[in-house]
């Protein structure tokens, strides 16, 4: 069957190719309230972990439903809308783009609507930290650091603060001084406050058949901090931008199949505790699943959206209209800044059409079709994938709502290789840093749809939270706490199956 007959199916079609007479949902898994018993017993069937490893499973080529991109391999291919979205979402889709790559200034400017930059910020657009819709990167070699930036929280000092962090009425507590994050760059007249520092040790891991790994073990500080000392008790975190693909599939997957996959109390014994994390949405105020950034503290696309604006580029939204962006009390200068609000468009820098068109081009970036999954040593990859226990964390399938906000998100057959839950990665990995439900050692099972395509389109193979990780090998050794037997399996491997279970993952 041709890519293009594939592309064209419905998911209907394929729950009645899927379905197994006599086959139920499990009796005590929350259940779906789009589906009907016969529909439920269908999703069962079709997200089933694979048993047969000779051959791909059926649609698995189209790993982001209707919507997968068949763009091809080549830089843009993060970059592509889904392809189900109608003729009229489609201009939305490019104004959204123009504004995710538009150029931010310092006001006052005689560029009205475009500026508001600032005063302090990591970047002056959305593009400058997901380059080409893809994964950020380290400040090494020629490359600049503007993907990848500290996040800075402390521990509650008080009974009010830490009530507050139990109410998840904020999801950390900032910096007195410098606030959420380090913002390394500044609008004229103003000081950036700091600059990150890193520094790596090389540590060997022995694996078997001889071969040797060598990781690097980052440590960090700042420098050149321009408002006094960080308080004693600030906790750095690196972050590096996530990739864009596939979030508004990722926001369609129902929350009770989600929370179905938690096991806090490891109840079944297997060594996986995955917790499902609580965000407070940003317009309404109400505790939903959170399922978005690298500690799940956001619910929506749009949550994220409006946190990256103010955070990252100071750019104040009806969702976050924080004009100031990361400023605090203790930066005057910041505060005396002129902002960019435009009353005719509003009372924010960003009004509502800015804050929409964003978040429906990062709902819509669609996931690109998968490669040889057929090859005979990707099949092998997967069957040890499977095998090394990877998909306890890594759930391979999901069915999206029925009720989905936009159809071309609606009811779809999708691969993202994610539980979305949080999971305790072990001391090496950990950050020391709590963000809403996350612990310091626990962070969200990133999707690794499109992994393999990140040298095409990022230039590079950094991975990991903060990218100390330079290829795929070395993320997995990382890996501790719920994911050590995983990776004592991959340690313990033949170089052979090794390189199979690589292959596989560069093929997604």
């Amino acid at each position: 069957m041709t890519s293009s007959r594939l592309f064209t199916l419905s998911l209907a079609t394929l729950l009645v190719v899927a379905a197994q007479p006599g086959l139920a949902a499990a009796d005590d898994a929350p259940q779906r309230g789009d589906l009907t018993t016969k529909d439920a017993a269908r999703v069962a069937a079709v997200t089933k972990p694979a048993e047969d490893f000779s051959k791909a499973e059926a649609f698995e080529l189209m790993q982001g439903g209707a919507g997968t991109s068949t763009h091809g391999v080549n830089q843009d291919a993060f970059s592509q809308f889904s392809t189900n979205i109608t003729f009229a979402e489609e201009q939305d889709f490019k104004l959204g783009n123009a504004l995710f790559r538009k150029l931010w200034v310092s006001s006052p400017s005689s560029t009205q609507a475009s500026d508001g930059l600032g005063p302090l910020y990591n970047a002056r657009a959305c593009q400058s930290c997901h380059l080409k819709d893809g994964r950020g990167h380290p400040p090494e070699g020629d490359r600049d650091h503007t993907s990848m930036f500290f996040r800075l929280a402390r521990p509650a000092a008080t009974a009010e603060e830490k009530a507050e962090l139990e109410r998840l009425e904020i999801a950390s507590l900032p910096d007195p001084v410098y606030g959420g994050q380090l913002q390394d760059q500044a609008i004229p007249g103003i000081s950036a406050e700091g600059r990150m520092v890193i520094t790596y040790t090389e540590e060997p891991v022995t694996l078997a058949g001889g071969e040797t790994v060598m990781l690097r073990r980052p440590s960090y500080s700042v420098s050149d901090l321009s408002y006094g000392p960080l308080d004693p008790t600030t906790v750095l975190s690196p972050r590096i931008a996530n990739p864009m693909i596939g979030l508004g599939l990722i926001e369609a997957i129902p929350e009770e199949d989600i929370r179905a996959l938690a096991d806090p109390d490891d109840l079944d014994g297997d060594g996986i505790s995955g917790r499902a994390a609580r965000a407070r949405d940003h317009r309404t105020g109400e505790i939903k699943l959170g399922r978005f950034g690298w500690k799940a503290q956001n619910a929506s696309v749009r949550d994220q959206s409006s946190s990256a604006f103010a955070g990252d580029i100071g750019i104040s939204t009806p969702d976050d209209p924080r004009h100031f962006g990361d400023c605090t009390a203790k930066q005057t200068a910041c505060l005396e800044a002129a902002t960019g609000v435009q009353p005719r468009l509003g009372d924010t820098e960003g009004p509502a059409p800015v804050l929409d068109l964003v978040t429906f081009y990062a709902k819509n970036l669609a996931v690109p079709k998968r490669r040889d999954v057929e090859d005979a040593e990707v099949l092998r990859g997967k069957e040890i994938f499977y095998a090394s226990g990877c998909i306890a964390c890594h759930r391979p399938k999901f069915v999206t709502s029925r009720k989905a906000e936009n159809k071309a998100q609606a009811f779809q057959l999708i691969w993202p290789y994610s539980d979305f839950l949080l999971h305790d990665m072990g001391e090496g990995l950990a950050d020391g840093q709590a963000v809403g439900d996350a612990t310091g050692r626990e962070w969200r099972t990133p999707p690794l749809w499109g992994i393999g395509l990140t040298p095409v389109v990022s230039g590079h193979s950094f991975f990991l939270h903060d990218g100390r990780a330079r290829n795929l090998t070395e993320a997995i050794l990382w890996h501790g706490g719920e994911a050590e037997a995983s990776r004592n399996a991959f340690a313990a491997a033949t170089p052979k199956d090794r390189k199979a279970l690589i292959t596989f993952l560069e093929s997604l």
